[in-house]
């Protein structure tokens, strides 16, 4: 049995460390440029973001795993809507990842405070997990004079956790925020290899890549009932080839997909390839189809078979 070293003689720190959020408070920016590489996809549409994704940032002292988390989507308790099986999975899924974690990063807009992000505070709170609050965009502060009494405010809320004013898009006090990030780690050997930055497959990320391109090129034309399933992966020498289904709810979200003579969908697959190719530093085959497999988004059986 191999020999645990004693706590004492452990010199780095290693932990995990959720980063929950409303929507489109810049989550998926900030892990892809602490870990310096696009593993999340971003776009302006709120709720990209399905799944707990981990991402690694290994430095010569500590271990930070980072879990990208939905968007935290609170339901308004006046209306009596039963939230889609996707979106309650969704909260499930960041709510979860805020229970065994070292600390909580809870990221707001600038100087955007709604009753969303009130809502989530307490559910922070309520965890009993520490945390620290990321005020993201700072970039974009129309007059930046605002910032110190923003922070006294937001210090009231917190009721004295960390404030850490960023830019994610931009890398602006990213320095302070690991230097918060480390105190709350545990002394501990490395979980991952120092090569390692996420525990994602490639056919995962495969995946993700093509709905982002389907999310960025749809825009508001189609709703969140789109996903994507990797039928085929194979490699050979010098390339891959992926055939890939994308999955819609309604004929007229798959006329949207493939566009006027199929162009849309093919300016997705150009884009997606072009992605894939650099994540795989390797030439690509891919080709995309669309199928209408109606309401899969609000279907357990069919979000399980779809990884989720």
């Amino acid at each position: 049995m191999t020999d645990i070293p004693p706590t004492e003689s452990i010199n780095t720190r290693c932990g995990y460390v959720a980063i929950v959020g409303r929507p489109n408070t810049g989550k998926s920016t900030l892990l892809n440029h602490l870990i310096e590489q696009k593993l999340s996809i971003t776009s302006r549409k709120p709720q990209t973001t399905r799944y707990n994704l981990l991402g690694i940032v290994t430095e010569q002292d500590a271990q930070i795993i980072l879990i990208d988390t939905p968007g935290i989507h609170t339901a308004n308790q006046q209306s009596g809507t039963k939230p889609k099986a996707m979106n309650s999975l969704m909260n499930r899924s960041a709510h979860a990842a805020m229970k065994e974690v070292s600390l909580i990063l809870m990221l707001i807009d600038r100087d955007i405070w709604t009753d969303q992000d009130q809502r989530i505070l307490d559910q922070v709170k309520r965890s009993g997990v520490p945390f620290a609050l990321v005020i993201n965009k700072i970039d974009q502060l129309d007059d930046k004079s605002t910032l110190m009494p923003l922070l006294q405010k937001l210090d009231k809320r917190t009721e004295g956790a960390d404030l850490i004013p960023i830019s994610a898009l931009h890398k602006q006090n990213f320095d302070r925020l690991k230097e918060v990030i480390k105190t709350f780690l545990p002394k501990s050997e490395f979980i991952f290899s120092e090569d390692d930055i996420t525990d994602k497959s490639v056919r995962f990320l495969v995946s993700e890549i093509i709905r982002e391109k389907i999310i960025r090129q749809c825009g508001n034309e189609l709703p969140y009932e789109s996903a994507v399933e990797i039928e085929e992966f194979s490699e050979s020498p010098g390339l891959i080839k992926i055939l890939a289904l994308v999955l819609v709810e309604r004929e007229g979200q798959k006329r949207i997909v493939i566009g006027d003579k199929g162009a849309r969908l093919k300016s997705i697959s150009e884009q997606a390839r072009a992605d894939i190719e650099r994540l795989m530093d390797c030439k690509v085959y891919l080709r995309c189809w669309v199928k209408v497999k109606s309401g899969w988004s609000d279907s357990d059986r069919a979000l399980k078979s779809l990884g989720f």
